[in-house]
C-alpha cells in the first residue's frame, strides 16, 4: 500500500505530465514503450512536479541571467550579417543513467581508436587505399585531405588528441553514431556553461540528482597537455580564428578556465623551426598548440595562401617535430560523411573486432570522378551528393536489398543532381519546455573525448542539441536550434570535483610574462578608447550644462566648447554623437579581443555602458536633458574604472591597460589646458577646464585666492598629488615602465623610457607661470613620442 504522500507525489506527476506526449513510432527519453516514466528520470521529475509555475519561471530567469552575466553568447550568421545572439539554452536538461553512459563511452572510446589508426594509415603506408579497403577518391579528393603533411609523424605519436561525436538515438532505440567530428570539435566549454546555468536553475534538485561532474575530465585534459610540452619552459596555446567566429566565447572561456594562452595566428612565428609567440619579452617557444580553426587555414605558406588567419611555416615546424598540434593538421578528412560506408569493415581490418557503435548506416555510390552518398536507416533511406549518370556501383552488396544497384543509378540517371527518396532520421525525443509545459522534441548529442596519460576519457555529459519542432530537424543553433545540459545520473552520489590542485600536490604559479603582443597592444587601446569616452562625456556634459544656462549656442564658451569638441571629431550639435558611440565600440572591440585576460564584471560592465549609450540615442535633447544623461554615463565608466582597479591582476596586462589610460589622459588634459588656460580664453574657461578635470574641490581646498590661470595649471598639469594632472600621468607611465620587460635598474635607458624622462623631467622643471601655449604644445608632442615608442617596444 502507497504511502499518502508518495500518492501526493504520483498524482503531482501526472498533472505535470498531462500533456506530454510522445510521438508514434518515435523512442522518447522520458517515456518508456508503456508510457511510463523511465527510472533515472522518476526522481527528478517527481520534484522537478512540485514546483509551481511562478516558482519555475524565476528559476529559468535565473539561469538566464547567469548566461547573461557571464557574456555568453553564439554568433548566428544571416543573409544580412552577424550577429551575437543570446546563448538559446533549453532549461530541462537531458538525463542519462549511467550504467548506460558506461556503453556509450565504451563504444565511442572504441571508434576513436580507429579513427587514429585511419589518420596514420592516410597520412602513412597508405595501406587502406592501395588494398582496396578505401576508394582512391574518398581521399584524394577530399580538400581536408592535405598532402603536405604526408609522412608527418606528429611529435606527440598521436593524431588525435581531442575527438566528439554526434549521436543519436535511433527508432528502435539503439544508439547511432551521426557524425565524428576530428577536425576542431567545438562544444565543449559551452558544456561546462550549459551545466553552470542549469544548475542554478535546479538548485537544490542538482546536488540530490547525483549528477556526475564534469571538473575531472577538463582537468585530466589540460594534465595531459601540460605533460605533452617540450620543457617546462614551452607554453601551451589555443589556436582561435579570432572574434569573428562563431564560437570565439568558447574559445575564450576554455583558454580562462584551463589557464593555457589563446593565440591567434599573427601571434605565432615559426623561427628555425620553432614555433615561437611573439610577447612583450620577446619571443617564447609554444610546443603544444589545441588547434580551434580548420586546418587548411593554419599555414598560408603551404596550405590556403589566402588565409590570414594562420601562421607561415607552421607546417615546416610540425615536420621539424618542435610543437605537437591537437589534432593534427588533415585529421579534418574523416569528418566526410562517406566514411561512415566503410568503418564497419575497417574497424575488423584494423581493430580485428566490429564496431560497438554503429553509424548511421551510409553506402558509397561514387566511381574514379562521380560520386553519391546513400543514407539509410530502418525507416528510411537518404540519397544525396554529386550525381551523375554512368556511376559504377563498386559495393553493391552493401545497397538497400529493396533497391538494387541498377534501379538506384536509373533514377539518379532521370531523376539528375536531385535527392532521391529522401527521408529524415527520426531521432529520440526529450522533454523541453514549450510555453511553460514540457513537450517532446528531437534531440542528439555531442559526445566529447579526451587523450589522457591512461587513454582516452570521455566526459561524463555532453552537449545537447534540441529541435525548435516535433521533427529531426532545425537541431543546429544557426537553424533555431536549442541546446541542453546532459546529467548522467550515478547510483551513489557524484564526488565532488574541482580544478584545483589536490591536497597532495604541489600549488605552482604558472609562469609569468607570457602576455602576447597582441593582447598587449589590445590591452592599451582598451585603457585608451575607455579614457577617450570619459574625456567626451566630460566635455559633452560641461557643453551641454552651458547651453541650458545660456540658451544660446553662439555665446562665447559654448561656442569655444563646440570648437574643441570638433576638433575631437565630436558632432555638439549631436545630444549622443556619433564619435562617442565609435570610442565605446572600439573599447568594446578591444576587449573582446582579450576575453582571456579581462574579468566577466568588467566585459559586462563595459558590454552594459555600452547598452545604456545606444539607448539614449533619440531619446536625449539638447541641454539640461543632455547634461544629466552625460553624468549617468559618466558613473557607469566610473564603474568600469573601479572593476579594473580593484580586480584586474597586478601583471603586465594591467600595466598595458593602465598605461593606456594614464597616456590618454595626460594627452587629454594637455590639449583641454591648451584650449581652455589661454589668457585669451572665454570668460569661464578656466572655471571650465578645473570641471573636466573633476578638480573643483582640490582647487577650493588647495588655493585660497580665486580661480586664475597659475592655479589652474598648477593644480592641472604640475600638481603630482592630483590624480587628473599631467604630471600625475607622467609619473604613473614611469612606474610602471619599471616593471615591464627589458627595463631592468642596471640597463641603459630604453628609447621609450627617455622619452617617458624628457617628457616628466621638462614638465616638473616649470612654474606656472612659465606653461604657455607652446610649451603645451611641445609637450602634446612629447606625450605622443611616448606612445609611439611603446607601440615600437612592445606592440609591433
Amino acid at each position: 500500500m502507497k504511502a499518502q504522500g508518495e500518492d501526493m507525489s504520483t498524482d503531482a506527476l501526472a498533472a505535470f505530465l498531462s500533456a506530454y506526449r510522445r510521438p508514434d513510432g518515435v523512442p522518447d527519453e522520458l517515456l518508456g514503450p508503456d508510457g511510463q516514466v523511465r527510472p533515472v528520470w522518476s526522481a527528478f521529475m517527481q520534484r522537478l512536479a512540485r514546483i509551481n509555475p511562478e516558482d519555475m519561471a524565476t528559476r529559468m530567469s535565473r539561469g538566464d541571467q547567469y548566461l547573461r552575466d557571464a557574456g555568453v553568447f553564439y554568433r548566428r550568421y544571416a543573409p544580412a550579417e552577424a550577429s551575437d545572439r543570446d546563448w538559446p539554452l533549453s532549461h530541462m536538461p537531458v538525463l542519462i543513467a549511467e550504467a548506460e553512459w558506461h556503453e556509450i563511452a565504451a563504444g565511442l572510446t572504441q571508434r576513436a581508436d580507429l579513427l587514429e589508426a585511419v589518420l596514420a594509415d592516410l597520412y602513412g603506408d597508405n595501406r587502406l587505399v592501395a588494398e582496396g579497403h578505401l576508394p582512391p577518391p574518398l581521399v584524394a579528393q577530399n580538400a581536408d585531405w592535405l598532402r603536405p603533411l604526408v609522412g608527418v609523424r606528429p611529435r606527440s605519436g598521436h593524431f588525435l588528441h581531442f575527438v566528439a561525436f554526434d549521436i543519436g538515438r535511433g527508432p528502435e532505440g539503439q544508439w547511432w553514431v551521426l557524425s565524428d567530428r576530428t577536425q576542431a570539435p567545438s562544444g565543449a566549454g559551452f558544456a561546462l556553461e550549459n551545466r553552470i546555468a542549469t544548475a542554478r536553475v535546479y538548485s537544490g534538485l542538482y546536488d540530490n540528482a547525483n549528477v556526475t561532474r564534469l571538473a575531472g575530465f577538463f582537468r585530466a585534459f589540460r594534465d595531459a597537455l601540460m605533460g605533452l610540452r617540450a620543457s617546462e619552459s614551452s607554453r601551451v596555446g589555443i589556436l582561435t580564428p579570432g572574434p569573428m567566429n562563431d564560437t570565439y566565447f568558447e574559445h575564450a572561456y576554455i583558454a580562462r578556465y584551463l589557464g593555457f594562452m589563446l593565440l591567434e595566428g599573427e601571434d605565432l612565428v615559426v623561427d628555425s623551426g620553432r614555433l615561437m609567440v611573439r610577447t612583450v619579452d620577446g619571443l617564447k617557444p609554444i610546443s603544444v598548440l589545441w588547434r580551434r580553426l580548420d586546418a587548411s587555414w593554419a599555414d598560408p605558406l603551404e596550405l590556403n595562401e589566402g588565409s590570414r588567419l594562420g601562421t607561415p611555416g607552421l607546417v615546416g615546424a610540425l615536420r621539424n617535430g618542435s610543437v605537437t598540434m591537437v589534432n593534427a593538421l588533415g585529421a579534418g578528412v574523416l569528418e566526410a560523411r562517406a566514411f561512415l560506408a566503410f568503418l564497419p569493415k575497417l574497424s575488423r581490418v584494423l581493430l580485428d573486432e566490429p564496431l560497438r557503435m554503429p553509424n548511421i548506416a551510409t553506402w558509397w555510390c561514387g566511381g574514379a570522378k562521380e560520386r553519391a552518398y546513400v543514407q539509410a536507416n530502418a525507416r528510411g533511406m537518404t540519397i544525396s551528393g554529386a550525381y551523375s549518370t554512368g556511376l559504377a556501383f563498386e559495393l553493391e552488396d552493401m545497397l538497400p536489398q529493396d533497391l538494387g544497384a541498377e534501379a538506384l543509378a536509373a533514377r539518379i540517371a532521370h531523376d539528375g543532381p536531385r535527392l532521391v527518396g529522401q527521408e529524415q532520421v527520426q531521432l529520440s525525443t526529450t522533454p523541453a519546455f514549450v510555453d511553460g509545459r514540457l513537450q517532446p522534441r528531437p534531440m542528439s548529442l555531442r559526445v566529447f573525448l579526451a587523450r589522457t596519460a591512461s587513454g582516452w576519457q570521455v566526459m561524463p555529459g555532453g552537449f545537447a542539441r534540441i529541435g525548435l519542432s516535433d521533427a529531426s530537424t532545425g537541431l543546429a543553433m544557426q537553424k533555431g536550434g536549442l541546446v541542453s545540459d546532459v546529467w548522467v545520473i550515478g547510483a551513489r552520489r557524484a564526488q565532488s570535483e574541482t580544478m584545483l590542485p589536490r591536497a597532495a600536490e604541489t600549488v605552482d604559479r604558472n609562469q609569468p610574462g607570457a602576455l602576447p603582443s597582441r593582447a598587449a597592444d589590445n590591452l592599451f587601446w582598451l585603457g585608451r578608447y575607455v579614457e577617450r569616452t570619459e574625456h567626451m562625456l566630460r566635455i559633452l556634459r560641461a557643453y551641454h550644462a552651458r547651453l541650458a544656462e545660456t540658451a544660446n549656442p553662439e555665446a562665447p564658451l559654448p561656442a569655444a566648447i563646440a570648437t574643441y569638441l570638433a576638433g575631437l571629431g565630436v558632432d555638439p550639435d549631436e545630444p549622443i554623437p556619433d564619435a562617442l558611440m565609435g570610442a565605446l565600440s572600439a573599447a568594446n572591440s578591444s576587449a573582446g579581443h582579450v576575453r582571456d585576460r579581462f574579468s566577466v564584471d568588467g566585459s559586462a560592465a563595459l558590454s552594459e555602458l555600452m547598452e545604456t549609450t545606444r539607448g539614449l540615442i533619440g531619446k536625449v535633447a539638447p541641454g539640461d536633458d543632455a547634461a544629466r544623461a552625460m553624468g549617468r554615463l559618466l558613473r557607469q565608466v566610473s564603474g568600469f574604472s573601479g572593476l579594473v582597479q580593484d580586480n584586474m591582476y597586478r601583471f603586465n596586462g594591467w600595466r598595458f591597460l593602465s598605461i593606456g589610460r594614464a597616456l590618454e589622459r595626460a594627452a587629454n588634459m594637455t590639449g583641454s589646458l591648451l584650449a581652455f588656460s589661454d589668457p585669451d580664453a572665454a570668460e569661464g574657461a578656466l572655471d571650465l577646464v578645473i570641471e573636466i578635470g573633476d578638480s573643483a574641490m582640490s582647487h577650493r581646498r588647495r588655493y585660497s585666492v580665486s580661480t586664475d590661470r597659475g592655479t589652474v595649471l598648477d593644480l592641472l598639469a604640475l600638481d603630482g598629488l592630483n590624480p587628473r594632472s599631467v604630471l600625475f600621468q607622467l609619473e604613473e607611465i614611469r612606474q610602471h615602465l619599471q616593471f615591464l620587460p627589458g627595463n631592468a635598474p642596471h640597463r641603459r635607458l630604453s628609447g621609450l623610457q627617455r622619452s617617458v624622462l624628457r617628457a616628466h623631467t621638462d614638465l616638473s622643471l616649470q612654474n606656472p607661470e612659465d606653461v604657455d601655449g607652446d610649451f603645451l604644445a611641445r609637450l602634446s608632442t612629447e606625450i605622443l613620442s611616448v606612445s609611439e615608442n611603446l607601440t615600437h617596444a612592445y606592440l609591433r
